[in-house]
């Protein structure tokens, strides 16, 4: 993707929070181009996705919002302004940083400590490459921190066919693991993975049960449950002793469970927000990454000309993912 360079750029601007999806209407603004400061250097977003916590920032769901500011976390593209050896270089990522207490990369020109810059995959598209922040960097933190090893562990996923999700399937498949993903949908898992996937349909009865005979009884090392209280006792029934489920979201906020029994099972619940992690912090992360990607054991998401969306059409494209849009929608040229 070839981009010419002029003195100015544009960016979305959200002036303050909004209270309905109706009221979406970020601020298309004119910027000059920002200029390289001392430890920083300027990106050129050639490609920027679309998150649902950036639509969230944008309705003020977001603690520490800055306002005004620009929105958007993940993007993938070249810098242009500050030191000589990286001028040129086309970069990626993310951070729980980036749109809300500092600018972020819906626009075309973002301002980063040099920390913040990692070397993008040769194999990924600038497109694709923007696809890949948020929800793999929050499988791999949970995963990290839940003590994903690999060969002879178990991992179920709820949400199996969500992004992050689907992330958290590559990365533990990648890694050995035997994989059980769980969703609402019994057409059976829909992304990329290094191994085979079991699948079972998060609608039917006993669901927990199910999992426990899934696993020939033991339960899981691990349940990663990307959607929260709808499946909470469930995965939890799952778990082997010792095991952990990671949350990372939920609809309902409070859930009832049988503390004792979770006590006696030594089991653990790890929360896994990456608003707070920097873009520098996850940089360190996408660094790890990278090699997977060029090596084509881990894949971005797909995108074709649905997916991408120019810049004067984002209050569309964040209604589509506040709509629960399962494709990941991105700024960038058609």
């Amino acid at each position: 993707m070839n981009v010419t360079l002029n003195p100015s750029g544009r960016a979305l601007q959200l002036r303050n929070r909004v209270h309905t999806a109706e009221e979406l209407a970020p601020e298309l603004i004119t910027l000059t181009r920002p200029v390289a400061t001392p430890g920083h250097a300027v990106v050129e977003v050639h490609a920027a996705a679309v998150n649902p916590s950036d639509v969230k920032a944008a309705l003020g769901l977001m603690p520490h919002a800055i306002w005004p500011r620009t929105p958007g976390r993940d993007f993938a593209g070249r810098v242009v302004d500050g030191p000589a050896e990286w001028l040129g270089v086309e970069v990626w990522g993310t951070g729980g940083d980036l749109g809300i207490t500092r600018d972020g990369s819906h626009a075309r020109y973002l301002v980063l400590p040099l920390q913040a810059l990692c070397r993008k995959p040769a194999a990924a598209s600038m497109a694709a490459a923007a696809t890949v922040g948020v929800p793999f960097i929050t499988a791999h933190e949970g995963l990290r921190r839940a003590g994903l090893k690999g060969p002879g562990q178990t991992l179920i996923v709820f949400g199996a066919n969500g992004k992050v999700g689907q992330a958290a399937i590559q990365l533990a498949t990648r890694a050995g693991a035997s994989v059980i993903g769980v969703d609402r949908d019994s057409a059976g898992y829909a992304g990329h993975a290094s191994g085979s996937v079991q699948f079972i349909d998060g609608t039917l009865p006993d669901l927990g049960a199910r999992l426990l005979a899934a696993t020939g009884g033991r339960g899981a090392d691990i349940a990663y449950n990307t959607v929260g209280s709808p499946y909470f006792a469930a995965a939890l029934e799952s778990l082997a002793v010792g095991g952990t489920q990671i949350l990372i979201s939920t609809i309902d906020r409070q859930v009832p469970f049988d503390i004792l029994a979770f006590y006696r099972r030594n089991l653990q619940m790890l929360g896994v927000d990456t608003l707070k992690l920097s873009a520098i912090e996850c940089a360190a992360i996408l660094r790890t990454l990278a090699a997977g990607f060029d090596d084509g054991s881990l894949r971005p998401f797909a995108v074709d000309d649905t997916s991408l969306i120019p810049l004067d059409e984002a209050a569309d494209a964040y209604r589509r993912v506040l709509g629960g849009s399962r494709e990941r929608v991105v700024f960038a040229p058609r």
